[in-house]
């Protein structure tokens, strides 16, 4: 499978997703990797997640870069070695990553699963979610919520903010497809803009 889709930001951001429906044979064939990647590669147990981690690889291709472009920071964080800003996501059959010329990006993609509502109360006041009847809507619209503050947790890229505390996400209509988020650390607000997008029962959410 190819490329699955690309959207096109604005003139120097643009968000690139691959459906991972090839073997791992397939997907290591025409990838070159650095000796750092290939040991991670070595030492993943699961096949999901070497599947994951070489579709990336590609998706870097698809962006005109290959997998020695990619250095990671002491806090697990990627970037581009020319300078562009990246972030980087993978969800079961399905990667993901965005890339900015200018601008500060994150990317979250996720499985619509029952299981958010488990957790919901940890990274959300689900009070303001109470009047969704609808069950589907309510996991589709807490999905969107953690994804838009996983999103803009990897733009903040250190370990220190509380997606209840310190992130925060602007209620939204489905059919606008876009909010806003804001990061409130340290007497500090910065605010982003949040887009998303459902597909095949998976969630993809970009901040910028």
């Amino acid at each position: 499978m190819p490329l699955y889709k690309s959207l096109t930001i604005n003139k120097n951001t643009k968000v690139f997703i691959w459906k991972i429906e090839e073997s791992f044979n397939q997907l290591n064939t025409n990838v070159l990797l650095t000796d750092k990647s290939q040991t991670r590669l070595d030492g993943m147990k699961s096949d999901l997640h070497q599947r994951g981690f070489l579709s990336v690889r590609h998706l870097l291709k698809e962006a005109g870069y290959s997998d020695s472009d990619l250095v990671y920071d002491e806090f697990g964080k990627p970037h581009l070695k020319d300078g562009k800003f990246i972030s980087i996501t993978h969800s079961f059959t399905f990667s993901g990553l965005i890339i900015s010329d200018n601008l500060h990006v994150g990317i979250d993609i996720e499985m619509q699963r029952d299981k958010i509502l488990k957790i919901a109360h940890k990274f959300t006041h689900v009070k303001e979610y109470v009047t969704i009847a609808n069950h589907d809507a309510l996991i589709s619209k807490l999905t969107i919520v953690w994804g838009g503050k996983e999103s803009l947790y990897k733009i903040y890229g250190k370990k220190k903010l509380r997606f209840l505390e310190n992130i925060y996400i602007e209620d939204f209509d489905f059919e606008n497809a876009k909010t806003t988020g804001e990061i409130r650390y340290e007497g500090k607000t910065t605010a982003y803009n949040i887009e998303f997008l459902e597909f095949e029962g998976f969630t993809c959410v970009y901040a910028f």
